[in-house]
């Protein structure tokens, strides 16, 4: 009986297992299908609704975007988020071209993206470390960058990133200090148009095996 008892147990135990590892199998499913589906759905959006986005929408992007990968963990981005309608505007009159101005015209909140110069591939004496010197630090953004875009998607939000932009009127209008390295303007709403992906290009062209 005792014996019968101890099988059973084991056969419980078992179950057990069994159970969980298939909670954590589909768990893991359901993240890689999350990501799949941001990731295809994104796109670079130039229509938007007349409607404000949610702060905490927001903050949840900015506090996501930290989990990305920085050279020896400098985590040198840095974020000026314009949401007050005034602001947005000036933002986008002073600093952006005319059509800029219009492919984000509707759109409530623009990201200034930056980051700190000197820090990403350079030894503690600021010497760079390789050829490449600072543009590690632009390396290291748009790694923050490209979650920042993922999650808003994940959110039900939409972007576009604005690499023709007056660099030094957003250092003026948003206090932007002379050590950082202004880069991409990203605008962020919901979206107002479903265009279709662009033609990508194979994996063949982009990449080869040894």
């Amino acid at each position: 009986m005792i014996s019968k008892l101890c099988d059973n147990i084991m056969v419980f135990r078992e179950k057990v297992k069994n159970h969980y590892r298939a909670l954590i199998l589909e768990k893991g499913r359901k993240i890689q299908m999350e990501l799949n589906e941001a990731a295809i759905s994104r796109r670079s959006i130039r229509a938007y609704k007349n409607q404000p986005v949610e702060k905490e929408k927001v903050e949840e992007i900015i506090s996501f975007l930290q989990n990305a990968p920085s050279w020896k963990n400098s985590q040198t981005g840095r974020y000026y988020v314009v949401m007050s309608p005034e602001k947005v505007a000036q933002v986008k009159e002073r600093c952006l071209p005319e059509f800029n101005q219009k492919n984000c015209q509707d759109a409530p909140v623009l990201i200034v993206t930056a980051f700190e110069k000197t820090h990403s591939g350079f030894d503690k004496e600021k010497n760079p470390v390789n050829e490449a010197g600072n543009e590690w630090g632009a390396y290291d953004l748009g790694l923050q960058n490209q979650l920042l875009l993922l999650k808003a998607r994940e959110l039900g939000l939409d972007t576009l990133i604005m690499g023709i932009r007056d660099g030094e009127s957003l250092r003026r209008e948003l206090d932007i200090p002379d050590s950082q390295e202004v880069m991409a303007v990203i605008s962020l709403g919901y979206r107002d148009i479903n265009p279709d992906m662009p033609k990508r290009k194979e994996t063949a062209e982009i990449a080869k095996y040894f």
